[in-house]
């Protein structure tokens, strides 16, 4: 039996009150119905009580619905104002969105983890991710003939997709219409019973209001800790205020404003210490989950977790590894954090030099003959994460393995896209298990990845690695007449990390190619 979702019906309604305050969601609902009647309906014919062909048939996260708008504008010059917008994808993704686990293993879309290979079946990434994401598929939801509609949208607006690469060899058209429509409809439909529960059980944006503690990792830099307090604003709106510091006591501090999409999609907008960054985070009960990256850079970004300060929970350890027979100072991140840490078998805490709820310092040393592997850290009645004990390291990791870093500038608007990497150290336990022992400073350089590379000299032209951060700054955009050809500065590259564990040299490979600017750039890619 088909549905359809009807804008500011009883039972919606009903629904969003749980997680909204009434008096807003009633004006929000009203506002958005007005403008969807005054600016949708001269294309979306009605279909019943507040329901609209195409739009009433659709599930989207806030980026999908902002991305669907945005292509009325551009495609049939749809005449919207930015207020409006916003109004409309707010409402749309609190009525017609996700639930948490339908967003699961494909959230590195979202967070802009652009390096993520992504892992889908051959006939959806040879038929829908040759030319965007598969991702992009999977964050949305359709009955059959809204995704048979969306076949005929695509070859209607490019009608040339039949002829290019992995499309020239079958009949796209024939395939897409009774293989692909029929997959999508069953692993994405529109009803499922994950979003009807979580429409059920959605909790008010008040329950994120107060202090958060927080753990991160921004790769060049290193892992950092602080305490981001939020106050509730209007509606599900949210004003921020950070004080963190990294590893190496620099400062990570600013403020910011955030809004809660859906129960749960958390989206905010901060100044820290004078550098525009995003928020995308899944709300989880007391935990904040995501990535944190530049406006103007997304591949600038850092792993960010919370808890709640009324939610005793621990986070991290900092630094998560030592080496048997040395000490260490660690840290442990969390909330609630009271009582004695331990860190396993064979590891002493010699002093504890500073306890709070939300951190604790301690001096630790491992036996000598301390086994490899890892321990189970506790504080009081807490647990949750590991510490690793290593005596060897047996294998460096280049992370990511596969990096795109982009030339730019050069008197263009499109900036450069870095590569931006960790050498992530490995052990092997006594029963020879590999077990990773966490991310090492390292020295960094390039070289070329193949033969056709260094007959390029890819490296003296595609830019510079950083030697001791692991940061590659490609080169400037446009034809280099010093090169072959004058071609442009792309290249491919090999990534060489070199740790040093007392006086042993290790090194991992990785994998760089150097493209050109991305000029498509949507939220979702």
């Amino acid at each position: 039996m088909k549905r359809t979702f009807r804008f500011a019906s009883a039972g919606g309604l009903l629904a969003l009150a749980v997680s909204l305050a009434l008096q807003p969601q009633t004006s929000q609902a009203r506002e958005a119905q007005a403008i969807l009647k005054e600016t949708c309906m001269g294309c979306h014919t009605p279909e019943g009580e507040n329901a609209f062909s195409r739009i009433s048939h659709q599930r989207k996260t806030p980026e999908g619905w902002l991305m669907s708008i945005a292509r009325m504008q551009t495609m049939h010059q749809l005449k919207i104002s930015d207020e409006d917008r916003r109004t409309l994808v707010k409402y749309l993704a609190d009525n017609q969105g996700l639930a948490p686990s339908e967003t699961d293993g494909v959230r590195y879309a979202l967070e802009r983890r652009l390096n993520t290979v992504e892992q889908f079946d051959d006939q959806t990434k040879q038929m829908c991710g040759r030319c965007h994401s598969g991702a992009r598929v999977a964050l949305q939801r359709r009955p059959a003939q809204e995704w048979e509609h969306l076949v005929n949208f695509h070859l209607g607006q490019w009608p040339s997709l039949e002829y290019q690469a992995l499309s020239r060899d079958r009949d796209w058209f024939d395939l897409a219409r009774k293989e692909m429509v029929p997959l999508l409809a069953k692993r994405y439909p529109l009803d499922s019973k994950a979003w009807a529960d979580w429409q059920k059980s959605m909790p008010k944006a008040q329950a994120l209001v107060g202090d958060w503690t927080f753990s991160g990792h921004l790769p060049g830099k290193g892992e950092l800790n602080g305490v981001m307090k939020v106050t509730a604003a209007e509606g599900d709106h949210f004003t921020l205020s950070v004080d963190g510091q990294y590893a190496d006591g620099s400062p990570f501090k600013g403020q910011g404003t955030a809004i809660l999409y859906s129960g749960y999609e958390w989206r905010g907008n901060v100044d820290i210490d004078g550098v525009k960054m995003r928020q995308v985070f899944a709300a989880n009960g007391a935990q904040l989950k995501g990535r944190m990256f530049e406006t103007a850079h997304d591949e600038r970004g850092l792993d960010f977790i919370a808890a709640r300060h009324d939610h005793p929970q621990l986070l991290a350890v900092q630094p998560g590894y030592l080496k048997a027979g040395s000490e260490t100072e660690v840290s442990l991140i969390g909330s609630g954090l009271n009582g004695t840490p331990s860190f396993g078998k064979g590891v002493e805490v010699v002093k504890v030099l500073e306890q709070s709820p939300q951190r604790v310092r301690v001096l630790l040393k491992a036996a000598a003959d301390a086994p490899a592997g890892l321990r189970e850290v506790t504080v009081g009645a807490l647990k949750g994460q590991q510490l690793a004990v290593y005596r060897d390291i047996a294998e460096v990791k280049v992370v990511p393995a596969f990096s795109v870093a982009r030339i730019g500038d050069n008197g263009g608007s499109t900036p450069k896209v870095q590569g931006r990497f960790d050498a992530e150290a490995w052990g092997r336990s006594a029963d020879g298990k590999a077990y990773r022992i966490g991310v090492f400073p390292a020295q960094w350089k390039v070289e070329p990845f193949d033969d056709r590379a260094r007959e390029d000299e890819d490296v003296k032209f595609a830019g510079s690695m950083q030697a001791d951060a692991g940061v590659f700054t490609p080169g400037d955009a446009g034809p280099n007449p010093e090169r072959k050809m004058s071609t442009n500065n792309a290249g491919n590259l090999k990534v060489i990390a070199a740790v040093d564990d007392a006086g042993k040299a290790h090194t991992g490979e990785g994998h760089l190619i150097v493209t050109v600017q991305r000029w498509n750039n949507p939220p979702i890619p």
